[in-house]
């Protein structure tokens, strides 16, 4: 069933919309994000989701006038941490206490490790690798979205520095990744539309070792 809603997606190039992704498949799109596996179970990453008309105008020029921006039902936009530090690890730490019962020498000491091995580095690595764990979030919400039937289409074809701008990430300490608007795909205009899945066959992209 998987495979088949995996085949019946594609990145749509032209959306309706007339057409309105129903919340609760948004919650639930959203929610497979949340779950999402990151290292270290960091999750240094967020997502906006943009349902403003007049905000995603100004994202769509940002985007190069990509029409999915603003006739889609949504744009999640997947920021990432701009850096790690003390306090976002820590951050963390409290959130796993408390959710699993209590503090334990063993989980502290796992996080001072990270702390000591993270924080140190600069910036720019830092952020390179809370935006890989964003990118394992953008493609369980492709997933999620093909299992609900809704269109996606990601996207890293825009101005990350306007989208940061117009949706005021610097001053929360996060970078634009890369962008997934949701909705669901036009009858007509989609040069995309009904054109069979390109990929490469199974013996030529999977290497087994025995």
């Amino acid at each position: 069933m998987l495979n088949e809603r995996l085949n019946w997606r594609y990145a749509t190039k032209k959306m309706d919309p007339s057409k309105t992704v129903p919340q609760d498949k948004l919650d639930r799109i959203l929610e497979a994000v949340r779950l999402a596996p990151t290292s270290s179970g960091l999750q240094p990453f967020e997502v906006i989701v943009v349902k403003n008309a007049a905000i995603r105008e100004k994202l769509k020029e940002a985007g190069f006038g990509q029409t999915q921006i603003t006739d889609s039902t949504a744009v999640l936009v997947f920021a990432a941490w701009d850096n790690y530090t003390d306090a976002r690890i820590d951050g963390v730490l409290a959130l796993t206490e408390k959710v699993r019962g209590g503090a334990s020498e063993t989980l502290t000491g796992y996080y001072d490790r990270l702390k000591a091995s993270y924080v140190p580095r600069d910036a720019d690595t830092n952020f390179e690798h809370a935006a890989r764990q964003a990118y394992i979030g953008l493609g369980l919400a492709m997933t999620a979205a093909a299992f609900e039937e809704v269109d996606a289409t990601p996207m890293e074809g825009f101005d990350p520095a306007q989208f940061d701008e117009i949706l005021g990430l610097r001053a929360r300490g996060l970078k634009t990744v890369a962008i997934l608007p949701v909705g669901y795909r036009a009858e007509e205009g989609d040069w995309l539309k009904g054109a069979p899945k390109v990929r490469r066959p199974m013996n030529e992209f999977v290497t087994v070792v025995e």
